[in-house]
């Protein structure tokens, strides 16, 4: 077993090499990410919905090189659908055009019992390889090379499921019932989402490197939206993520979500904004709220919001 992610070889060169790819990052992330390679250990990311801990795995295969083999998990997931699946129908097409040599094996077997003895001899034809269908977990360990493994959102998967999930994060092995354990080619670099619905095992977080990523500071969400608009002016970027942080100190149903900020910095630059008004954020806000009652608390709030977006642009 193999695995090479010469990439992330040190905390500044993935720093620079995310940017690079967009996502921008503080010094924690990337030390957990250059942790997790060299000690070949799954990272568990945990935080709010939209701070980033999908586009993390994603931005890493794209920085690796390495292809991005992604779970979604959801409740009532199953091995057959996370690890693997016999082929029944190929069996049964197998089965139909072997009949002529099936008639020869079972020539000259007397009763039942010798017939399904003689069957079962051939158990191991139809219960190979090549009748397996691999699901994303077998895919991952069975690269020949390593890929980036994003199992996602497991907080929405079933207990049972995260137990399934234990042999293959320990040691990156699957058992197969009729062929025994299937050790893994290469050791891919895992990322385990969780948007905190649920409390995960301890034997599962115990497997896992942690990662808490919690909405950005003004500063650093600044530099994300500048990363991925950069059309948007410096002053606007400025305004728009002061902003932001005021309107997430607020109680809501739902806080707005980095990703949510960048849609709103894109809307502004397609509206050709240059400075916040009233009226601009009123018409525009249904980019960066997602629930009517949201909405209407902060419109009630607008005028004070904005004030305080100012006293703190001047206090800049």
């Amino acid at each position: 077993m193999s695995n090479s992610f010469p990439k992330l070889g040190s905390v500044e060169s993935i720093i620079d090499s995310l940017a690079a790819e967009g996502y921008i990052c503080n010094e924690q992330i990337a030390t957990v990410v250059y942790l997790a390679a060299a000690l070949e250990k799954p990272i568990l990311v945990e935080g709010p919905p939209g701070v980033g801990k999908t586009e993390l795995a994603k931005s890493c295969a794209l920085l690796t090189g390495a292809p991005l083999v992604r779970l979604q998990c959801y409740e009532g997931l199953d091995e057959s659908k996370a690890i693997y699946e016999w082929k029944y129908g190929k069996q049964l097409l197998y089965t139909q055009l072997l009949k002529t040599q099936l008639a020869e094996v079972m020539e000259g077997a007397t009763g039942l019992r010798e017939s399904v003895e003689r069957l079962h001899s051939f158990d191991d034809v139809f219960f190979s390889k090549e009748f397996l269908e691999p699901r994303p977990l077998m895919q991952a360990i069975d690269a020949e090379d390593g890929v980036v493994l994003l199992v996602d959102e497991i907080d929405k998967a079933d207990f049972e499921f995260e137990s399934l999930l234990l042999e293959v994060l320990s040691d990156f092995q699957v058992s197969i019932p009729e062929l025994g354990t299937l050790k893994g080619r290469s050791k891919p670099l895992v990322f385990l989402t969780s948007n905190d619905t649920r409390d995960l095992s301890d034997a599962l977080k115990r497997r896992c490197l942690h990662l808490h990523i919690d909405f950005p500071t003004t500063e650093l969400e600044g530099k994300i939206v500048r990363a991925r608009v950069p059309q948007i002016t410096e002053a606007m970027t400025e305004h728009l993520t002061s902003f932001v942080s005021k309107v997430r100190e607020m109680d809501l149903k739902k806080l707005p979500s980095v990703s949510e900020t960048i849609d709103w910095a894109k809307s502004l630059v397609l509206l050709h904004a240059d400075s916040l008004d009233e009226d601009l954020v009123r018409s525009s806000l249904n980019a960066l709220l997602k629930y009517e009652d949201d909405l209407s608390s902060v419109v009630d709030n607008l005028t004070e919001l904005l004030n305080q977006e100012v006293k703190g642009a001047e206090a800049r």
